[in-house]
C-alpha cells in the first residue's frame, strides 16, 4: 500500500530544494509529514475530506495547515482535496444545504441555483458567487460543517479499514507461501 501512495506523493527533498518554501524548512520537513503508514494516512484523508470544502482556493492551504497541527502525511491531505472541483462542487453544495436544513429543522429557505459565469468577467462572477452563498445562510454553512465533519470520519475510517484488509491479504500470502 505504503509503494502504491509513493508512487503519487512528491518527496520532502522537493521542499528542501523549493527556495519560495524555504522560510517554513523547519516546520515543513518534520518527519511525521512525510511518513507514510496507516495512522497518517487516515489522518491526512480525514484533513483533506475536511478542508476540501473549504470555498475557494485555500483548501489546499487549510489542508497543509491541518496537516501540520495533526502531523499527519502533508502531501496525502493536500491531494485529498481535490474531490472537490467544478464538476462536484455544486452537488455536494446541495447535499450541504440539504443537511443543513435538516439539521436546523427549516425548510422555508429553498436552494437557488448557482450564478452562471458571464460575460463580466472572472472577479464579477466570484462576487456574485460569494452573494449566492451568503444568500443561502446558516443552512449551508451548517451543513457544509457536517457534511466535511462526515466526510472526514468516514474518509478516516475507510483508509483504515482498507489498509487492515491490505494488511491482512499480505500475511496471508507470506504464510501460504512460508508453509507451503
Amino acid at each position: 500500500m505504503r509503494r502504491l501512495l509513493r508512487k503519487f506523493l512528491p518527496d520532502h527533498d522537493a521542499i528542501r530544494t523549493n527556495r519560495w518554501l524555504a522560510p517554513f524548512e523547519n516546520t515543513l520537513l518534520h518527519p511525521r509529514l512525510w511518513h507514510l503508514n496507516r495512522h497518517s494516512a487516515a489522518g491526512a484523508v480525514a484533513a483533506g475530506m475536511f478542508c476540501g470544502l473549504i470555498p475557494g482556493p485555500l483548501q489546499m492551504l487549510g489542508a497543509a495547515i491541518c496537516a501540520v497541527i495533526f502531523r499527519v502525511n502533508l502531501p496525502l491531505a493536500m491531494l485529498t482535496t481535490l474531490y472537490t472541483n467544478p464538476f462536484t462542487i455544486v452537488p455536494l453544495y446541495i447535499v450541504a444545504f440539504a443537511i443543513g436544513q435538516w439539521a436546523l429543522a427549516d425548510d422555508r429557505q429553498r436552494f437557488v441555483a448557482p450564478p452562471e459565469p458571464g460575460d463580466n468577467g472572472l472577479l464579477d462572477w466570484a462576487r456574485a458567487v460569494i452573494d449566492w452563498m451568503l444568500g443561502l445562510g446558516t443552512p449551508l454553512a451548517l451543513g457544509l460543517l457536517l457534511l466535511a465533519a462526515g466526510l472526514a470520519v468516514a474518509g478516516y475510517f475507510a483508509v483504515r479499514l482498507a489498509w487492515r484488509i491490505h494488511l491482512v491479504r499480505a500475511w496471508k500470502r507470506r504464510s501460504q507461501r512460508s508453509g507451503a
